[in-house]
């Protein structure tokens, strides 16, 4: 087997690259806003792709504007080795989200450039279209579609708020590719992230090791009561559609706690109509999130919140409108990706533990198609999402150095 102890990335020029791309879409509070398909988007995409270029890979797009930079390996009839993650963001969202494991996977590309070595499996960097899932949801949608969790013709006639399709702003940057999205063969698939979560600074670990990913289901509701005078209604006769949603707040946040440690539960949206300071609301949107690594818990947080809202809205007059908009099982990575990511932390002697992850992740789609696993780097008081978001270069370097090693040992070196 080839001598792999002096292998490693270069780590000032992945926090080059990660700092350039982050000036796409920057905010002044130190964050970035890129939303998917936007013309920001592209931009960055147009950045990719030149690097990729540089780097020697060879780009292909599929009809969700999934990206692939592949670089060749020595039997080209066998299936990708492929890692990488999504360039989209939050609108205040940081610099690392997604990020960090598309340029992580572009530097064990242009490491192993340096360093002259071929693999006998072609290896690949995805880019994939929508993760975020804050423009057009469900969020994962185009990694959902490659593994045929979605049609294309679903995902497509997603809407963002404004009403213009995914499928549509997919045309205008120009990246609805030819390739046809999934159907092929992938030897693994390792996705680098940043935790999005406190654990692994907490512990002082320097790798997360990923083990499984945590199932989760959306809901929207839409409450209606009746607009009327906020100083002429009394209060017994009152219709209002904002104290449902305040009570279904709090049996969310029950719900949650009842399922403690591993459950999350949140209402992340609630919009009231009309919003006028002198008008009982006559009708809310919401949103509820819930998160478990184990579906039969996901179901009983499910029909809890079912029974809870029906109590609450018949309460008070209100009709109301449940649906499900999104929802995965829970994840179980592959073992030998898993161990491959281990032995890699293990080589570098940095400390590490196994972790679920509490955030989705396209890899959380790809595990349905092939062997899969994640590598976490600790962020900074856990924060994500936010600007605020932060990583140390040495986090970048020790979480890029297990991706390739990890990568390597699926492709094959070959001396």
């Amino acid at each position: 087997m080839a001598d792999l102890s002096n292998v490693s990335i270069d780590p000032v020029r992945l926090w080059g690259s990660l700092m350039e791309m982050a000036q796409i879409g920057g905010t002044p509070k130190g964050g970035c806003k890129r939303l998917t398909l936007t013309d920001l988007d592209k931009q960055g995409r147009e950045l990719f792709t030149a690097w990729c270029t540089a780097a020697g890979c060879t780009m292909s797009v599929d009809r969700m504007g999934n990206m692939f930079a592949r670089r060749a390996g020595t039997d080209n009839s066998l299936p990708p080795v492929m890692m990488g993650s999504h360039l989209d963001t939050q609108p205040t969202g940081g610099k690392f989200d997604g990020v960090l494991g598309v340029l992580g996977a572009l530097e064990v590309v242009r490491s192993l450039n340096d360093l002259n070595i071929k693999t006998k499996y072609p290896i690949e960097i995805a880019n994939w279209t929508n993760e975020e899932g804050s423009r057009f949801a469900p969020a994962m949608v185009s990694s959902g579609v490659f593994a045929g969790a979605y049609t294309e013709e679903f995902a497509y006639s997603r809407t963002d708020s404004e009403g213009k399709t995914l499928g549509d702003e997919l045309k205008r940057i120009g990246y609805q590719g030819e390739l046809p999205t999934g159907g092929r063969a992938i030897h693994a698939f390792f996705e680098l992230h940043i935790e999005q979560g406190p654990i692994l600074e907490a512990e002082a670990c320097d790798v997360g090791i990923v083990t499984h990913g945590q199932g989760q289901r959306w809901y929207e509701i839409n409450l209606t009561g009746f607009e009327s005078h906020a100083g002429s209604t009394p209060m017994p006769r009152r219709k209002d559609a904002l104290l449902g949603a305040a009570r279904i707040v709090e049996l969310v946040n029950r719900i949650g706690l009842a399922h403690a440690p591993n459950a999350v539960s949140t209402v992340g949206m609630l919009n009231p109509y009309p919003n006028s300071r002198n008008v009982i609301p006559g009708s809310v949107f919401m949103t509820v999130d819930f998160r478990h690594p184990e579906d039969g818990t996901l179901s009983a947080m499910d029909a809890a919140l079912q029974e809870g809202v029906k109590a609450i809205t018949d309460g008070i007059g209100l009709e109301c409108e449940i649906k499900r908009v999104f929802y995965y099982k829970p994840v179980a990575f592959d073992a030998e990706c898993v161990a491959a990511v281990r032995r890699a932390a293990d080589h570098f002697g940095y400390k590490h533990r196994d972790i679920v992850s509490g955030a989705g992740h396209d890899a959380c789609y790809l595990a349905r198609v092939a062997p899969t696993s994640m590598i976490f780097t600790p962020c900074v008081d856990g924060i994500s999402h936010n600007e605020a978001e932060d990583i140390s270069q040495d986090w970048a370097r020790m979480g890029t150095n297990v991706l390739l090693h990890a990568v390597l040992e699926k492709a094959e070196i070959v001396a």
